[in-house]
């Protein structure tokens, strides 16, 4: 049975490019790839089937009910096996920008979200009411009707406050809102400043705090520092682009701002665990294997 989006027409099609929200089904994903642009946060829930699916080289198994939550730059592969069910779905923060009243209550906590966790089990009650938005959602977005960002929009936001409640994230007091404040604030930046910025001190200026402050701040809210959160977007943007044949080290260093190559070299064997050049080579071998 063919999902609503497959009916889609190239028209349609064309028009999504300029929508910075997009949402398939994981088997029209399978069947006819994804795009991975920068500057997307993705959702992947795996709601039926058996297997496994392939992210960033590794292989996992499938667990039912199965959400992932991926920061931009993480991702820089994926692949699914056959007969999984489920949505794949991409935004940009700007997308979460309510147009008349700014950032919203129910937006919050959404750096929050992604910055403690990466992999949850949504329960089989909210599951049933996700699926009936993700339709909903899917349907709209295979149309070119009048408003379809804002009712996208606001449908996203209930599947959000859906999946708060299912990972208890809470509103908090004053003080906690303004440190949720500052850690949108910083990821926001680390976005669109991360090949230019790569010290705390840099994005505490911007936000007038000091580095301590910042690396605190952000260590109570994710699990980790600030400085971790800056070299992991460097590093994860390093392995996007390693991927595609064409792209060199040289030319991978001095597009993330790094001058020396042994620098660059260093880094990249410090962030990830492996030298770039046999990240290379295992990336290279997984993309000529068949899919399975």
């Amino acid at each position: 049975m063919k999902q609503l989006n497959d009916f889609a027409s190239p028209l349609v099609e064309k028009a999504r490019i300029c929508l910075p929200f997009k949402i398939q089904t994981i088997q029209w994903v399978r069947e006819n790839g994804i795009e991975l642009p920068n500057g997307y946060f993705m959702l992947i829930w795996i709601m039926a089937g058996s297997g496994h699916y392939r992210l960033n080289l590794q292989k996992h198994s499938i667990t039912i009910n199965q959400l992932l939550l991926i920061r931009p730059g993480q991702l820089h592969d994926i692949k699914f096996s056959e007969g999984l069910q489920g949505y794949v779905i991409q935004f940009t923060d700007s997308f979460l920008d309510a147009d008349d009243y700014g950032r919203e209550t129910a937006y919050n906590h959404f750096y929050q979200l992604f910055g403690n966790s990466q992999n949850t089990i949504i329960s089989s009650e909210l599951a049933e009411d996700m699926k009936d938005i993700s339709e909903i959602m899917i349907k709209e977005y295979s149309r070119n009707n009048l408003y379809r960002a804002e009712i996208l929009k606001r449908y996203f936001k209930i599947f959000l406050i859906y999946l708060y409640r299912q990972l208890e994230v809470v509103s908090q007091p004053l003080k906690q809102s303004r440190n949720t404040e500052i850690l949108q604030s910083f990821m926001s930046l680390l976005d669109r400043h991360f090949r230019e910025y790569k010290m705390v001190a840099d994005y505490a200026d911007r936000l007038s705090v000091t580095p301590n402050y910042l690396n605190e701040v952000v260590k109570k809210l994710t699990g980790q520092p600030a400085g971790y959160h800056i070299r992991q977007r460097v590093a994860n943007e390093a392995k996007r682009q390693a991927v595609h044949p064409d792209n060199c080290m040289k030319k991978i260093a001095y597009d993330l701002g790094f001058c020396d190559l042994a620098h660059f070299s260093k880094f990249f064997k410090n962030a990830t665990g492996t030298n770039f050049s046999d990240f290379k080579k295992h990336s290279a071998y997984h993309q000529l294997r068949p899919r399975s």
